[in-house]
């Protein structure tokens, strides 16, 4: 469920989509009560949510579980090794819950809310680290394109500077017929709190995009490969462009 604006797959995402993203479960276990859990599992070369490294360029295992309803209801996590901090620690762990659906022929929406936690952070030495973020998704397929907008905003809280901050993204994804490839683009802008990774003063937004290719080496099995970037002063390994391999399993 996490998406690049997760979701950082954001929400989650579309990531997710995720930006740096891991692998869309596609089998899923049901039982009596319409109610279906699916995982996935994933190593990426470099951990990169809206643009920005958060494993310093280098590798990040990440992995999540769902919970869904027949009634479009779910919840879940999902985590990530990352670049070791005292603010933040090592690992990244999101918690999600929300609803999707489709609300009109061939409009899915999807809203939610989306908890950012980091339980190896310093709270108390080196600030605060965990926050909240809302965020809603439209989908919707125009001939053989599948488009996905949606904005996630976090409101003002303590380890965002006591000020809120906004992202608002969107997605394209194609399959080449009678292959197992996919190609995927995505373009989101950064604005607030979170917008000047690089603390230049004055700034407050920066813009990442994203094209990848995935292919899809068996039913649970996948490969990707993305070129991410953003128009942010290039720090090595943060905000730099990067080349990224993640393979993912989902089951």
């Amino acid at each position: 469920m996490r998406t690049s604006i997760k979701k950082k797959s954001t929400i989650i995402g579309l990531s997710a989509i995720l930006l740096a993203s891991t692998a869309t479960p596609a089998f899923a276990q049901e039982d009596d009560s319409s109610i279906s859990i699916s995982g996935n599992a994933a190593v990426t070369s470099d951990y990169r949510f809206r643009g920005l490294s958060f494993s310093d360029g280098d590798i990040a295992i990440q992995g999540g579980i769902d919970v869904a309803h027949d009634s479009g209801f779910y919840i879940g996590t999902w985590g990530s090794s990352i670049e070791d901090s005292a603010t933040f620690g090592h690992t990244e762990l999101d918690l999600y819950g929300g609803w999707s659906g489709e609300v009109t022929s061939g409009l899915t929406l999807d809203v939610g809310l989306l908890y950012f936690f980091y339980p190896n952070g310093e709270d108390g030495a080196a600030g605060p680290s965990d926050y909240f973020e809302p965020y809603a998704s439209v989908s919707a397929t125009v001939g053989p394109v599948d488009v996905t907008s949606g904005i996630a905003y976090a409101w003002s809280q303590d380890s965002l500077g006591n000020s809120d901050n906004v992202y608002i993204y969107t997605g394209l994804s194609a399959g080449i017929p009678d292959t197992p490839i996919t190609l995927n683009a995505n373009i989101g802008i950064n604005e607030g709190s979170l917008g000047n990774p690089t603390g230049v003063l004055g700034v407050n937004d920066y813009v990442d995009w994203m094209l990848g290719v995935d292919w899809a080496v068996t039913d649970n099995l996948t490969a990707s490969l993305a070129y991410t970037d953003t128009d942010a002063p290039a720090v090595n390994n943060f905000t730099d462009s990067a080349i990224v391999f993640t393979l993912g399993i989902s089951f």
